[in-house]
């Protein structure tokens, strides 16, 4: 009697496996190209996997498919197009998928995983451009909506009998609110 099939899966093995080659990749071992990077005067050598790169980037897969057997296997490949910073970021977040860097690095690290055709780089640089322009909406949204309650407690306490526009003291509401909350009112109202 046949017994049916099971599935043994690794949760932890991806990242184990991604943590083993960034560790190999450190320490030069069984790295079997140079990717030289110089931009603007600036120079720098990365030793890296070609089986890494081609599987994360379909730039080098590209690359590394379409060499020629005669000329024997590449041992370096030239970019003069990235930053070298940037590539170092790119290495990183190949070999450990993620990455830190500055919020004004993340188009051009957009710009680098769209040159290399580096997809997961490209949507994770999509995904936290759109997390970051939320977060500014919702700044402003927030800064919008104080300014309309004021305008609307403003207009209601001048309607109220016994406060005329502009009068200072407790009746009007705008005099109080202002010296409340001080020079950041100002502020606002002038942004």
């Amino acid at each position: 009697m046949e017994s049916n099939p099971v599935l043994l899966e690794s949760k932890s093995s991806p990242i184990n496996l991604l943590h083993e080659m960034q560790q190999l990749r450190l320490l030069g071992h069984l790295c079997d190209v140079t990717v030289s990077v110089e931009y603007q005067g600036v120079r720098a050598e990365f030793p890296a996997h070609k089986a890494v790169l081609a599987a994360t980037s379909k730039f080098f897969k590209e690359v590394f498919l379409n060499e020629k057997p005669a000329d024997g296997p590449r041992s370096s490949v030239l970019l003069s197009e990235v930053r070298v910073a940037d590539f170092a970021s790119f290495l990183e977040f190949v070999y450990t998928a993620r990455v830190e860097v500055e919020e004004d690095r993340v188009q051009r690290m957009l710009e680098v995983a769209e040159k290399l055709k580096c997809l997961d780089l490209s949507e994770t640089c999509f995904q936290l451009k759109r997390q970051m322009l939320e977060s500014v909406l919702l700044e402003l949204q927030g800064f919008s909506e104080p300014q309309h309650s004021q305008e609307e407690s403003d207009g209601s306490e001048r309607d109220r009998p016994g406060c005329s526009v502009g009068e200072p003291g407790p009746c009007c509401g705008a005099k109080t609110l202002q010296s409340a909350e001080g020079p950041a009112a100002k502020s606002k109202e002038k942004a």
